[in-house]
């Protein structure tokens, strides 16, 4: 299980920050902080995996959490994900200059947090994988540095898809435990097994989706899709 801490002032936002979490596959949340104060004390005592970080807090900024928290000869730093309204570039940078493995604005959905997170997961499962002292190709550093962020919906042609749908089928994707067949994408996006199947194998196309065949004792092996890696 990956260890979350969650730091926001709003209790409000910060309970419902915690619900999303608790709705991802592999992920506890360990505890929640709302100032820079706290949520020092609860990284040292708690020794959560990631934070779940908001910069405006009422005694400082969560950049001074990072900064900190990387000083701090005590112990390894965990990963951190912004979680805050802080739309202005120079936040953006700091964020990413002191380490933030993502950068998410306020307001957004549970799915956008289970995106971020089920890619942070599969970047500790890719580690782990790998070992410490594997050596890696390429292929693996590009994947390793790729694997927060969300990937690209692909430019979506003029006639007969919507990037909302796409967003859809590719969110179903990210978000599940294994591969998925046409009709069981359908049923979690709501859209007509036809609908799932074109936009599936359009996402193929691009190269987003990767297509699995299944054979069985008899008959057309069945189509599975998965997100491609």
């Amino acid at each position: 299980m990956i260890r979350t801490l969650v730091v926001d002032d709003d209790f409000r936002v910060s309970h419902i920050h915690c619900d999303y979490v608790s709705r991802v596959r592999g992920y506890e949340v360990v505890g929640e902080a709302a100032s820079v104060t706290e949520a020092l004390a609860a990284a040292h005592d708690l020794r959560p995996d990631l934070l779940l970080l908001d910069i405006f807090l009422p005694d400082g900024s969560g950049l001074d959490v990072l900064r900190r928290l990387t000083g701090d000869a005590g112990g390894a730093r965990p990963d951190a994900i912004m979680i805050t309204a802080d739309r202005d570039i120079a936040s953006v940078r700091t964020a990413m200059k002191l380490g933030a493995v993502g950068y998410l604005v306020k307001p957004f959905g549970a799915a956008d947090l289970a995106e971020r997170l089920t890619s942070y997961r599969e970047l500790q499962h890719r580690v782990d994988t790998l070992g410490e002292t594997t050596d890696t190709e390429q292929a693996d550093v590009d994947a390793l540095f790729s694997a927060v962020r969300p990937p690209a919906v692909p430019r979506v042609p003029a006639k007969g898809h919507s990037a909302p749908t796409l967003a859809l089928v590719q969110q179903a994707l990210r978000t599940a435990h294994g591969d998925l067949s046409a009709a069981e994408a359908a049923e979690l996006t709501g859209v007509s097994r036809a609908t799932a199947q074109r936009y599936l194998s359009y996402l193929v196309k691009e190269g987003m989706v990767r297509l699995i065949l299944r054979y069985g004792a008899t008959g057309r092996p069945e189509h599975r899709y998965r997100i491609a890696s």
